[in-house]
């Protein structure tokens, strides 16, 4: 009330013109507004999908392009000239298999195991030579990598509509016209179309999530993805439900969207590949930010803690000087907040109680998740 008595008074006291006086009045109520973004609700319900769509990161392909088209034989008849000569066409080039980036799509579950590119039509008769087959052209997400069978990098899509020539198709075969000369006038021989590239490759994603989850199987990872996003992890009481990462969004008041992951369960000697292993790993590794959910109600999550930020720091230093964010998960359990001031007192950094089951403070981890995006995006 006193703000918009404040806004009538100020229009009978000023004499700007209309234009300006409206301009200035909605930078006014902007600024009077401009608070720090807060999470939304999601607004549509949850799908009624009985199975779960898993985020797929990385993938093999076997990649083949298309077939040239084989030449053809044949000789011209005319009613005036039975030996008018041969007349057989060239087949068409077969298709390339390109990959291309594309805003589209944002991960690899689109993408078959096997791409084979569409091969050329022959050639005929009167000369008539066959079409050429036209590309295969698969839309993979920007900041997908290729590599090739020993590991290395043979194509990097960091921009949108970049192209990479995956296979190439094989040329059309040439038709015993082409083979006529002077000497050699009757040809009786064509040539077949090759085969196109047969190739695989490792696709993998740079980055996959703003956010990731990293914590100790049935740390509540899953749960906690549940409640702040759209997204449909399986939940259960064993550990390794999850066994491939789940992406969710988080919408914020200022329209700004947070890609959060829940990756599978982390175990002591992961580095050494034990469990899901380097695979988990490098997971993690394509994360801007780390959340370390950890179990407060368990006998000692300071332990926890140190296993996971050692399996980190032994798998790559680089990922362990990624920016953290420490959970306490489980808070409406027994022993939890006696277990969360332990935690408090001894690690360096702050450490957020939450209950993902209940939704107790989950407004101020998202609060929190929103502040380390800016900072580090």
């Amino acid at each position: 009330m006193v703000f918009s008595r404040f806004l009538l008074s100020f229009q009978k006291a000023t004499s700007i013109a209309a234009p300006r006086k409206e301009l200035l009045l909605l930078c006014i109520l902007k600024r009077s507004q401009q608070t720090s973004p807060h999470a939304l609700r999601p607004i549509k319900t949850k799908s009624n999908r009985k199975e779960p769509i898993y985020f797929l990161d990385s993938k093999r392909v076997h990649v083949v392009g298309g077939k040239g088209g084989d030449g053809c034989i044949s000789f011209l008849q005319l009613w005036c000239n039975e030996r008018a000569g041969p007349d057989g066409g060239d087949g068409g080039n077969g298709g390339h298999v390109i990959l291309q980036s594309s805003t589209d799509v944002s991960n690899f579950n689109h993408i078959l195991s096997t791409i084979r590119g569409i091969p050329g039509e022959k050639g005929g008769s009167q000369n008539c030579h066959g079409k050429n087959a036209e590309h295969t052209s698969v839309k993979v997400p920007v900041g997908t990598i290729v590599r090739d069978n020993v590991g290395e990098i043979v194509g990097d899509l960091s921009e949108v509509n970049l192209m990479f020539v995956a296979a190439r198709g094989g040329m059309g075969g040439k038709g015993n016209r082409f083979f006529a000369t002077a000497i050699h006038k009757s040809p009786k021989i064509c040539e077949y179309g090759p085969e196109g590239e047969d190739v695989t490759y490792f696709l993998e994603l740079r980055t996959i999530a703003d956010v990731g989850f990293i914590g100790h199987p049935n740390a509540g990872k899953s749960t906690l993805l549940n409640a702040i996003s759209r997204a449909k992890p399986k939940i259960a009481p064993y550990p390794f439900t999850t066994v491939r990462p789940f992406i969710g969004m988080v919408q914020y008041d200022d329209f700004t969207q947070l890609a959060v992951a829940d990756l599978p369960g982390l175990i002591p000697d992961a580095h050494l590949n034990r469990g899901l292993g380097i695979k988990f790993l490098k997971h993690a590794e394509r994360c801007k930010v780390l959340l370390f959910v950890l179990d407060a109600s368990s006998e000692n999550p300071i332990i926890q803690y140190e296993q996971l930020l050692h399996e980190i720091k032994q798998f790559s230093p680089y990922l362990a000087q990624r920016p953290k964010i420490v959970v306490a998960n489980k808070m409406d359990l027994p022993k939890a907040q006696e277990n969360y001031e332990n935690l408090q007192n001894n690690l360096d950094v702050k450490v957020i109680p939450i209950s993902a089951k209940t939704g107790s403070n989950i407004s101020t981890l998202l609060f929190v998740m929103r502040e380390y995006y800016e900072h580090h995006k």
